[in-house]
């Protein structure tokens, strides 16, 4: 998150795969202006609920139930200052996530975490923990 620390003062963020939310939470923390949380579990919607209302972000949130990659299909360019996405592993979604990134960039930067050993269609600045890496693409290195 540190990385994006310029970026986050007034930003929308979207938080796909949000699971308990930690990572628009985390950007509303730090400034962001707005967040945006796509799930489609129900434990983990109700975790998510929980931690809105228990940082009383509820005024800074909103919740959308449902398939995060549907959710991104419908997005025009430019919907959002940043996305995070932390998808399952192994199922071939932090490609999808990024392939729809390129054929239209609903945000300015996209995080995406995923299996180490999976290889993203887009090329971008690279982290690696262990077994996870988080690419970072940015619209400005990838014009559409």
């Amino acid at each position: 998150m540190s990385i994006l620390q310029p970026e986050l003062p007034g930003a929308r963020v979207l938080d796909l795969f949000a699971g308990s939310g930690a990572l628009g939470l985390e950007a509303l923390s730090r400034g962001a202006e707005h967040a945006d949380f796509v799930e489609v579990s129900r434990r983990s919607l109700d975790a998510l609920y929980a931690n809105i209302t228990t940082l009383g972000a509820a005024d800074t949130a909103t919740v959308h139930r449902g398939d995060a990659i549907r959710f991104i299909e419908r997005l025009p360019a430019n919907a959002y200052d940043i996305a995070f996405a932390d998808p399952p592993y192994q199922l071939g979604l932090a490609e999808r996530v990024a392939a729809r990134w390129l054929e239209v960039p609903f945000a300015n930067t996209l995080t995406i975490e995923h299996a180490a050993r999976e290889v993203l269609p887009a090329e971008g600045e690279v982290r690696r923990y262990g077994d996870t890496a988080i690419t970072i693409l940015r619209r400005d290195q990838h014009p559409s």
